[in-house]
C-alpha cells in the first residue's frame, strides 16, 4: 500500500499563511488570557479592602510571601506608577518584564517556523528561587520595611 491514504494527509507540513496563523495561537491565547487579567486588576483595586482574598500566609502567620503585593504592584503597573509598582513587589514588576521579553522572542521565533525553547537548568531554577527567598527574609526582617507591600 504505496498510495497515499487519507490517514496520512495530516502529516505534510502546513506552509503559508494559515501555518503562520497557527503557530500564532498558543501565544495570542496566552495574551489574551494575561491582558484580561491584568484589565481586571486594573479595573478592580486591590488597595480597596474585599476586593480580593488575604493573601493565607500573612493571614495566618503576619508574613509577607514573595507574592503579597502583587495584585497592587500590577494594578501601579497599568495605571502607569512604576515606582508604587516597584515599592508594592519588585520581583512581580520583573516577572511582567520578564513575561513580555519570552512572548516576544515566542511570537518571532513562530512566525519565521521555530519552536520556542526554554531550558532552565537546576542552577537556573536554584538561583531564581534564593533570590526570592533573600527577598522574603529581607522584607520581613525590620530594615526590610521599605520591601512592604
Amino acid at each position: 500500500m504505496r498510495d497515499v491514504n487519507a490517514d496520512s494527509e495530516h502529516l505534510v507540513p502546513r506552509t503559508g499563511r494559515a501555518s503562520v496563523l497557527g503557530r500564532l495561537a498558543v501565544p495570542a491565547g496566552l495574551l489574551a488570557s494575561v491582558a484580561g487579567a491584568f484589565a481586571y486588576v486594573a479595573t478592580v483595586d486591590p488597595n480597596e479592602p474585599g476586593h480580593y482574598p488575604v493573601c493565607p500566609l500573612y493571614g495566618y502567620t503576619g508574613l509577607y510571601c514573595p507574592g503579597c503585593g502583587g495584585l497592587r504592584s500590577a494594578h501601579a503597573f497599568i495605571h502607569g506608577d512604576l515606582t508604587a509598582a516597584l515599592q508594592a513587589n519588585a520581583p512581580a514588576v520583573a516577572a511582567y518584564l520578564a513575561f513580555a521579553v519570552l512572548w516576544t522572542a515566542w511570537v518571532v521565533r513562530a512566525v519565521r517556523g521555530r519552536p520556542m525553547r526554554l531550558a532552565l537548568g537546576p542552577v537556573h531554577l536554584w538561583s531564581l528561587g534564593a533570590v526570592l527567598l533573600a527577598f522574603t527574609i529581607v522584607r520581613n526582617l525590620p530594615f526590610g520595611g521599605w520591601l512592604h507591600p
